[in-house]
């Protein structure tokens, strides 16, 4: 038996429901019940009453926790209390948009707080990269999660939600994105990606007919293709030092605009390695810093 399997059991029982410790402990709700399953088989008796709309603990649950909980939170303190020595050497992989705008942010903080940890940064595609993480070539990986919500045999920690926006030249006209695509002719992000097929799809429904006068493998050329008065464009809209040094006005599309979602990812069985933690922490106070950004609600267009 696992301790993560008491983990687990005991973030349902503290949050009231499998899908609420699926969020806590950064698994999927099918990874949560595969490992009450596998506890509930160790134990040879029923951990919940799932006879019910909605599964309740049984006496048994009950009383493993009153053994386990403070244990379990005593374990909790005293690792975030301790301050070790991270040292080693960890692989990152990261998707293109994040190693131009997220990932020197993540750098040097890792570099001022653990100077002795050595960081190599891979670069590639969401599919590739979790290929080369379920191979073994990678400790974890920064990518963009898919929409079924990913593998449940890795470890996942959302990061960020990027909404889909207008991207327009800063000295555009107030106008409605299809007088601006009619005016300025349209960039397309490259639809090999999930999410150059996703601007495509709004194209489709603002402008029907539309066709790109360029298509673009990157964010950062798209964005420079705008600054430059080259056209317009969707895109996820993206953190970091380097994504304000385009001239460019993002647009919200409203709030039924579609989002893609940044994540951390990693092996279940390093979900705990305190290198892969450095790496997770340090991207999600980068995230956290960043905040929200800043995109324009005055004369906001609609689709």
């Amino acid at each position: 038996m696992k301790l993560e399997f008491l983990v687990t059991l005991n973030a349902i029982l503290k949050s009231g429901s499998f899908a609420n410790a699926a969020r806590e402990v950064g698994l999927t709700p099918s990874a949560v019940s595969l490992q009450v399953k596998r506890l509930e088989e160790y134990l040879g008796r029923p951990l919940f009453d799932r006879s019910g709309r909605k599964a309740r603990p049984t006496p048994l649950a009950s009383e493993l926790a009153q053994g386990f909980a403070a244990a379990l939170d005593a374990i909790e303190a005293a690792r975030q209390h301790s301050t070790p020595v991270v040292s080693g050497r960890v692989i990152l992989g990261a998707i293109r948009t994040l190693q131009m705008t997220i990932i020197p942010m993540v750098l040097r903080e890792i570099g001022e707080r653990y100077p002795q940890l050595s960081v190599k940064v891979i670069q590639g595609d969401s599919l590739e990269l979790l290929g080369q993480l379920n191979a073994g070539e990678l400790d974890a990986a920064a990518v963009i999660r898919p929409a079924s919500g990913g593998s449940s045999r890795l470890a996942w920690f959302d990061l960020a939600a990027q909404p889909f926006v207008f991207v327009a030249p800063s000295d555009s006209p107030p106008l409605p994105p299809a007088e601006l695509i009619a005016r300025h002719g349209w960039l397309q992000f490259d639809t090999s990606l999930t999410g150059g097929r996703i601007a495509a799809s709004l194209l489709h429904r603002i402008a029907p007919g539309t066709r790109a006068r360029f298509e673009l493998e990157s964010i950062e050329a798209v964005l420079a293709m705008v600054a430059a008065g080259q056209g317009v464009s969707i895109l996820p809209r993206v953190g970091g030092e380097s994504a304000g040094a385009y001239a460019v006005r993002l647009m919200s599309l409203g709030p039924g605009a579609p989002s893609r979602k940044i994540a951390f990812v990693c092996r279940s069985a390093d979900a705990d390695n305190r290198r892969v933690g450095v790496l997770r922490s340090a991207l999600a106070s980068t995230y956290a810093a960043l905040g929200s950004g800043s995109v324009e609600n005055a004369n906001e267009p609609r689709p």
